[in-house]
């Protein structure tokens, strides 16, 4: 069976892609993937190892409508070269995972009689998804509520938003190992994504005397390259605090501090809560304000409805009840174990496996 992935614009995207193809290749199926010449899944795709076919796809800007020709001009070109490739390749079903890239591949798919397969990592469903669940074969979810503007949920099935294998190879005593941090002691790990948070960074700057009377507790903080500079000025940290207290601009080892740790700080991105789920790890989250109609905060709520992690508001980490929160996952061991089980009731682990369920599905429906 010959599978085409599609997905671009940001990581958010392609990793749980990439997650599905770990699986499907695994059960002896061959993967391509359909993505944009220069973002991001142009470098990752390769990199995994699975053969990569360019398309070029664009939105358009609603307040600029002389962008919407371009950007249509554009699908159909692709379209139409999504569907020669097809006709070499012959694929058996077509997976979107969003992004504008994956419009014209699944035109090219539904021209061909070619199931198409759609994935949303959010609990916003984007447009290109919006667009294409209107006549995919199935419709796969992380989150229940993003299926609100479909009409017809009958091809709805909630599968969670597949990790790749790398996020569960590291150990907890591999992840301390790397970070000096001993086996006996409390890990704190915060981070505010890639750009980092400054609201959140200054949060911590304001908690750095409460949360180092915590003699067991070690902290790993990522705030950012931007903020590097400044939050090192801020913390002012002296050589003994230096050794609990370890700050990053960014890391590249965040598998190995996600395995090390007892509590995270986050913002509340699809991959980076299906990460933390798939870890069983006692989160507070403080989503990013300015995401796509908010998705992110809803995102964090679906968490906390679960029991599976707290959540404060952006605006509000600088205030009482973040210190609170934060205090009580530190201090409280009964819940810390309630949240881990709580995100281990989610079977994060087991999303790339049901995913490819419905893809195989898919194709079996089409052959009978």
């Amino acid at each position: 069976m010959l599978v085409v992935l599609s997905g671009g614009g940001t990581a958010g995207h392609i990793n749980p892609a990439l997650a599905l193809a770990e699986v499907l290749t695994q059960r002896g199926c061959e993967v391509y993937f359909a993505g944009t010449p220069t973002g991001v899944e142009s470098r990752l795709v390769p990199e995994a190892g699975i053969p990569f076919q360019a398309f070029e796809a664009a939105g358009f800007n609603r307040n600029h409508p002389l962008t919407l020709p371009k950007a249509l001009m554009k699908i159909q070109k692709s379209t139409a070269k999504a569907r020669r490739w097809f006709d070499e390749i012959h694929p058996d079903v077509v997976v979107g995972f969003g992004g504008y890239v994956c419009i014209p591949v699944a035109r090219a798919a539904e021209q061909r009689g070619i199931p198409v397969v759609v994935h949303e990592q959010n609990s916003v469903m984007g447009m290109a998804n919006k667009y294409l669940a209107r006549r995919a074969a199935a419709v796969c979810l992380t989150y229940e509520h993003a299926a609100a503007p479909l009409k017809d949920k009958r091809r709805v099935r909630l599968t969670g938003n597949p990790v790749r294998s790398s996020v569960f190879a590291a150990t907890r005593e591999e992840g301390r190992a790397a970070f000096g941090v001993p086996d006996d002691a409390r890990l704190l790990l915060i981070t505010g994504g890639s750009l980092g948070a400054r609201h959140l960074n200054q949060a911590l700057v304001a908690l750095k005397d409460k949360l180092l009377t915590y003699e067991n507790l070690h902290i790993i903080q990522v705030c950012g390259p931007r903020e590097f500079e400044a939050v090192t000025e801020a913390l002012a940290l002296t050589p003994e605090e230096g050794r609990r207290w370890q700050l990053f601009g960014y890391l590249d080892r965040m598998g190995d501090a996600m395995a090390a740790a007892d509590v995270i700080v986050s913002r509340a991105g699809a991959t980076t809560l299906a990460e933390i789920s798939a870890r069983a790890l006692p989160a507070l989250l403080v989503p990013f304000p300015f995401a796509t109609e908010d998705h992110q905060t809803i995102n964090a709520r679906a968490c906390v409805e679960a029991g599976a992690a707290a959540m404060v508001a952006d605006a509000d980490v600088e205030g009482p009840e973040f210190a609170r929160l934060l205090c009580s996952l530190i201090e409280d061991e009964n819940l810390r174990q309630r949240m881990a089980e709580a995100a281990r009731a989610q079977k994060t682990r087991d999303a790339a496996g049901l995913l490819a369920d419905v893809v195989m599905e898919a194709v079996g429906e089409k052959m009978n």
